[in-house]
């Protein structure tokens, strides 16, 4: 199977990992776009970076590789608003006739498959972001009883977080009870710690990079 992969270009996250899950998985071969994209705020200038038709151009060079499948491996469209990511995916199968799925809806359907309402959220953004992402979440019919964010604005930073930073804004946000958590981010390192928090909290965690992977490469049914 060949996967296309459309990354932020500033995402330093995914392709290793996305390296390590193609060594281990065999007829695996994952190859990589990217859509430029450097900080993540509410402006109009920073939403501009998510302009449909420059992120459907950006993924449709996938299909020059003759790609089986195509994910956007960006949560934009938790501030964005997740009909952003519908309208990426209606567009992409209706031009390309490649299935195509995206982060944060498979995020979505996961939530929904494990049945959770009430969530918890972790993020390296700023307040402004966090609070819109609740928002959305909030609007979806989840109750999000607890978040955590870290003020980052540009992505490089996002990468620079510790991941022990994040573990503890894991546990802080547990503390809730929430019945799973997301890290949305697929730039910061919560791929580290997602399955040790996981064993150690007794509750779901959804780590954004491995999300986009794990469902990019299983079955919209399955993940």
């Amino acid at each position: 199977m060949r996967l296309g992969l459309l990354i932020p270009s500033s995402n330093v996250v995914l392709e290793p990992l996305a390296v390590r899950l193609q060594t281990q998985t065999t007829g695996l071969t994952i190859h990589v776009a990217r859509l430029g994209v450097l900080d993540v705020q509410l402006n109009t200038t920073s939403r501009s970076q998510f302009e449909l038709d420059a992120q459907v151009a950006a993924a449709k060079l996938l299909c020059d590789a003759k790609v089986d499948r195509i994910t956007w491996g960006g949560t934009s469209a938790s501030w964005l608003g997740f009909a952003h990511d519908e309208a990426f995916v209606a567009r992409m199968e209706k031009e390309t006739g490649t299935p195509t799925s995206t982060c944060v809806l498979d995020i979505n359907n996961r939530l929904t498959n494990l049945g959770v309402t009430q969530l918890g959220l972790v993020t390296p953004y700023t307040n402004d972001v966090a609070t819109q992402i609740n928002q959305n979440y909030t609007e979806m019919g989840f109750d999000v009883v607890a978040s955590r964010n870290n003020g980052g604005v540009f992505s490089n930073d996002f990468a620079a977080i510790q991941s022990s930073v994040i573990a503890k804004m894991v546990q802080e946000v547990a503390a809730a009870k929430p019945d799973a958590i997301v890290i949305m981010c697929t730039n910061v390192a919560g791929a580290q710690k997602a399955s040790q928090l996981e064993s150690d909290l007794g509750l779901p965690i959804l780590d954004s990079a491995t999300i986009t992977l794990a469902c990019g490469v299983d079955s919209k049914d399955q993940c």
